[in-house]
């Protein structure tokens, strides 16, 4: 009998990792990348002897698969997944392909903001349980290169909707979804309502076995959870009720009830302050309890987690003046709590691609805390748009060293110059890491 033919479109992380696991699960696999595949995962591919091509799609190879796995970044308007489509061959994602090998228990989790900082508190918690527990998908190494190659008992996932829109028979043990506020529109035709749905497609195929984790006190959230039946155990968590079952605050104490367990803390005793990382610390401790973790080590974990490299990390104090790099903004509303959380005034650095955005949100603290907006992008005229009349100074930069010289020059001690930028960051740099990592190397040269 001939083997399946699997064909995996793109060549980065996630490409590699599911023609790997295709490879040692005995496919016949072909990798195909409309651009330049780097040295590193050209070494990977000749090691598994996985046949390659790059700078563009041969369609009579890439058109006679049985199944295409599909990177996320690809689009669904490009012109090779439009040709596929019409052939009816079935697209997948590479967690989805990677679900169908692994008998681990997964610990998944999406949102518009918070899934990395939740993410990287569930992973460090389990790992000070002592559990053998692999971190992937939007994070860490790719999933199907470690199913393919490692053997854990839990994975902690984190999953875009990017991810997510190519899964259909993968379930996850415990689904979180943090919050939904609106982002990447411009991959969802400009319409919330496709974006949501991508990301409910977390909590599809759970049983009265496995958990929801979700935010009570987020509205799009709630009003989608009106319109479905959900069989699996909801655990909300919420700072303005008290639930039977979930994480609630009373008073100055963080609770969590699962099952017959109950477990509070102090809010003051968290390492991760701030009103959205109290939201990520309770969904990242049910998601503890659930898995049976000790309350020791849930106290402990959530004293001294250091929290997320790009989300509102504190670089450096230059002649009385705190950078803070939090590129990893790439939406309004991730900006939107790292203004809340300003006690001085702001030179802000914002800007990148656009994703259809809606500034209103955030006009208030706009306008009460930041003094000077520098637009670090390649067209700025919305930024300048939305905001000219309600802060005093706007600045175009094209680089974060610009950038950073603009605020040392605009800023006097006490102020705090805030990287937040509410957009993606393709426009001047690779990814967010990328502008992160050119910021906090242009304020070390201050």
């Amino acid at each position: 009998m001939a083997k399946k033919k699997i064909v995996v479109l793109g060549g980065g992380e996630s490409g590699i990792g599911a023609a790997v696991l295709a490879k040692v699960k005995g496919f016949d696999v072909f990798l195909s990348d409309g651009g330049a595949i780097k040295a590193e995962a050209v070494k990977t591919l000749n090691k598994f002897d996985i046949p390659f091509e790059q700078g563009g799609h041969s369609e009579s190879i890439v058109l006679a698969a049985d199944e295409v796995i599909k990177s996320p970044g690809i689009p669904e308007s490009a012109h090779i997944v439009l040709s596929i489509r019409e052939k009816c061959i079935p697209i997948i994602s590479e967690i989805e392909f990677a679900g169908r090998y692994d008998r681990a228990k997964k610990i998944c989790i999406t949102g518009s903001n918070g899934k990395t900082t939740t993410t990287s508190l569930i992973y460090y918690m389990l790992k000070n349980a002592g559990l053998n527990v692999g971190l992937a998908g939007n994070i860490g190494k790719s999933y199907a290169y470690q199913v393919a190659t490692e053997r854990y008992d839990y994975y902690v996932i984190e999953l875009s909707s990017f991810q997510l829109d190519g899964m259909y028979q993968f379930k996850a043990d415990i689904a979180i979804i943090t919050n939904i506020t609106p982002d990447h529109l411009d991959r969802y035709e400009f319409k919330m309502q496709n974006y949501i749905n991508a990301k409910f497609r977390i909590a599809q195929n759970l049983t009265e076995k496995e958990c929801f984790v979700f935010c009570a006190d987020d509205p799009i959230t709630a009003t989608e959870l009106d319109k479905i039946v959900l069989t699996a155990k909801m655990l909300p968590f919420t700072q303005k009720d008290k639930v039977d079952q979930g994480s609630f605050i009373d008073e100055d104490r963080l609770y969590v009830r699962y099952e017959d367990d109950e477990y509070s803390m102090y809010l003051k005793e968290l390492a991760l302050q701030g009103k959205h990382n109290v939201y990520n610390s309770m969904a990242a401790a049910i998601a503890a309890k659930a898995v049976n973790i000790d309350n020791k080590v849930i106290r402990e974990s959530l004293m001294n987690f250091q929290g997320v490299e790009h989300r509102l990390e504190k670089v450096l104090t230059v002649k009385g003046v705190l950078y803070i790099n939090d590129s990893k903004a790439t939406n309004v509303d991730s900006a939107w709590y790292a203004l809340e959380s300003m006690t001085s005034p702001v030179v802000w650095i914002a800007g990148g691609t656009d994703k259809g955005n809606d500034y209103s949100p955030i006009h208030k603290f706009a306008k009460e805390k930041v003094k000077v907006l520098i637009c670090m992008g390649l067209d700025n005229e919305k930024l300048h748009r939305e905001f000219a009349d309600k802060i005093e100074k706007i600045i175009d930069v094209k680089s974060a060293k610009e950038a950073v010289q603009a605020a040392y020059e605009n800023s006097v001690p006490g102020d705090t110059v805030l990287l937040s930028p509410c957009c993606a960051s393709f426009d001047l740099f690779k990814n967010y890491e990328d502008r992160g990592e050119q910021f906090k190397k242009a304020v070390r040269e201050l």
